[in-house]
């Protein structure tokens, strides 16, 4: 049979008895708290209910949504408050029209984001375990698809912008990324690569290098 015996965790430095298999959210109100500032799902923006986590025998902190983890006995939690993402990035998703030009459009609206340490600080706090610096990297060559693939399951907590020592503010990235793709159809990044880079004088084409094949059929 399911053991149903009450466990103990620790919560903001309180310790409360709460029953297994339910979420930290659901022990904390089971303690008769009234938890509604850090659960973003009752006020309409998933991504607020952020945790850091101990676990029993672990001197390691991991960083976790409280609405999906599970209690376990001995374990420490600690809310997260509100973070405020301090660089806007003003923008207009219809100013990116033209396909052929979303590279440099996204490298002007994000200049920092070429700027990324790869120091991995927004793979570790990312909630939902995305590869964060991978997506930031891919947008920057102009990656777009596939960057907005990984954003896919970005819940905007924004822990990976307080992560991050160059202040790139990944998950607005990403979200600039999916809000790319869902509006317009892209080209191949490489060739966008290519382009940005003739545009910017840092690839020649020498047209007169370039052999034409001859047609089939021709002596």
């Amino acid at each position: 049979m399911t053991d149903t015996s009450p466990i103990r965790i620790n919560v903001d430095g309180r310790d409360i008895a709460t029953s297994p298999d339910v979420s930290i959210i659901e022990a904390v109100w089971q303690a008769g708290e009234t938890l509604v500032a850090g659960v973003g799902c009752l006020q309409g923006v998933c991504g607020s209910c952020r945790i850091m986590v101990r676990r029993a025998g672990s001197s390691d902190v991991t960083m976790e949504l409280a609405c999906e983890t599970i209690v376990e006995p001995a374990m420490q939690v600690t809310f997260v408050g509100f973070l405020a993402h301090h660089r806007h990035h003003a923008y207009q998703i219809e100013d990116f029209y033209n396909a052929w030009d979303v590279l440099e459009q996204v490298n002007d609206t994000f200049p920092e984001a070429a700027h990324c340490r790869h120091c991995g600080g927004c793979d570790a706090t990312c909630p939902r375990g995305l590869a964060v610096q991978r997506g930031v990297n891919l947008l920057v060559v102009g990656g777009v698809q596939e960057a907005s693939d990984i954003f896919a399951d970005c819940v905007m907590c924004n822990l990976c912008t307080r992560a991050c020592p160059e202040h790139i503010g990944p998950n607005h990235l990403g979200m600039l990324g999916r809000r790319i793709v869902a509006s317009h159809g892209l080209h191949s990044p490489n060739l966008l690569l290519r382009l940005d880079q003739i545009r910017r004088g840092a690839l020649t084409v020498d047209v007169d290098a370039i052999e034409v094949p001859a047609a089939r059929g021709d002596n």
